[in-house]
């Protein structure tokens, strides 16, 4: 299937494929026919009539059909007495190629198991499936994800209500964008807001996997509006665990506070970070805020709706297993919980966007920057040695009433212990 003008004109494109139906098992001759067979179904057959492709209908069709392409570029099988219901028997946006039109669903039908992925061709005149694959993980925090083969390429980070944790989708006058997640439906989609504009994504069998391009019709050319990777920080677990990407940095792999790299190397920071200081694994952890960040590898991940952002701390705390948390969704202030469980990978920074996060840190190490709970000790232990002059204070004055000579030899003793008091107030606290 081709995208292009009901009647061509330089307004329009060039004839650009856009659906391809027999990726699997090309025609070997020179001929092929697309029909409706008697059943209702549609089929694709090679000159010698042999079925090379067919819609594989679940179950045969006893009215009238009419196969129909829409102006979205969608090719439908429909009943012909429809009309412009969107009730279909068949559809080609449901079977994706390698290009996501305005109105084509990435993701899950989560009633019948279908999944809508898109794919690239093998080369620049080879249709058959290609080794790239755009996709979205079916998981408890979904996200976007990109293989090379069975290998994760890139990821958008999980959906915050807003946009992906990686911003790579801003507000723009061209074309706006959803992601559905309930019971019933798991997708990502665009839309155009500008009618005079054309726009189409590609899986590319190149470096540049993915790329969006829009129709210029003053150069009537096909002009590049962006492309994923796009940078090396783009790269899926670069840094390794607990390594956090920062494109401006030399080398880009840098470790998040309170961690070091695991290698001794200056360059090669690929093995990742380990913690500086152990865990207890209980309530004496606590919990340090980092920003702007791409959100880790959701797939060890769970999400709860209800919950708000200090219900997921004390949940997040009371599981030794849990090693972060943040607002599973930002709007309005934040609402939701997420929580990450083992090592934290493909992280990166982005000023001006990204989203907070909370990774679960030892109580010494929270301690030495100045967190609360040095706080709370140094106030504990002044209102103890506070205390403790006033009752020495009484005492004295107690005994001078009752002996003006004995003042002279309980003084000094009583001076000592102060002194003692203090000095080890001050040596509770520097251990603290």
């Amino acid at each position: 299937m081709m995208l292009a003008d009901k009647e061509p004109n330089k307004s329009y494109p060039p004839h650009e494929v856009v659906w391809v139906a027999n990726r699997l098992n090309p025609i070997n001759d020179s001929f092929g026919f697309l029909m409706i067979n008697k059943t209702g179904n549609l089929v694709l057959t090679s000159q010698s009539n042999i079925v090379v492709w067919s819609a594989y209908l679940s179950k045969e069709v006893q009215t009238p059909v009419v196969l129909q392409l829409l102006d979205s570029g969608n090719l439908v099988l429909r009943d012909e007495h429809d009309g412009d219901s969107e009730t279909y028997f068949w559809q080609s946006f449901d079977y994706p190629s390698d290009t996501l039109l305005p109105g084509m669903k990435l993701g899950w039908d989560l009633k019948t198991g279908l999944e809508r992925r898109v794919t690239s061709w093998k080369s620049f005149d080879d249709p058959s499936p290609g080794d790239f694959i755009w996709a979205i993980e079916r998981q408890d925090n979904p996200e976007v994800v990109m293989w090379k083969g069975s290998r994760k390429f890139y990821r958008t980070g999980p959906w915050n209500g807003l946009r992906f944790s990686a911003p790579s989708l801003r507000p723009n006058p061209i074309f706006s964008f959803s992601f559905v997640s309930n019971d019933v439906e798991l997708y990502y989609t665009f839309n155009i807001t500008n009618k005079a504009v054309i726009s189409r994504i590609v899986m590319n069998q190149t470096l540049y996997v993915r790329r969006r391009f829009i129709w210029n019709k003053a150069t009537q050319s096909w002009e590049l509006y962006s492309d994923v990777p796009r940078d090396q920080c783009d790269t899926y677990g670069l840094c390794g665990a607990y390594g956090i990407c920062i494109i401006g940095q030399s080398p880009v792999c840098q470790c998040l506070k309170g961690f070091k790299p695991k290698s001794g190397g200056y360059v090669d920071r690929s093995q990742g970070c380990v913690r500086s200081k152990p865990l207890n694994y209980s309530r004496q952890d606590g919990f340090i805020k980092f920003t702007e960040l791409k959100l880790p590898d959701a797939t060890s991940s769970w999400v709860s709706k209800s919950m708000n952002l200090k219900e997921c701390r004390e949940g997040c705390l009371e599981n030794s297993s849990c090693m972060a948390y943040t607002n599973s969704d930002i709007r309005g202030g934040g609402s939701g919980c997420a929580m990450w469980f083992g090592e934290l990978i493909d992280m990166r920074d982005f000023p001006g966007g990204g989203q907070d996060f909370y990774i679960r840190m030892s109580a010494s190490e929270i301690g030495a920057k100045g967190e609360p709970t040095t706080k709370i000790v140094v106030i504990v232990i002044s209102t103890a040695a506070l205390l403790a002059v006033v009752l020495i204070a009484g005492y004295l004055i107690r005994k001078r009433r009752r002996n003006i000579a004995g003042i002279i030899a309980l003084h000094f003793p009583s001076q000592i212990f102060i002194l003692t008091i203090a000095v080890s107030f001050h040596s509770i606290l520097v251990r603290v």
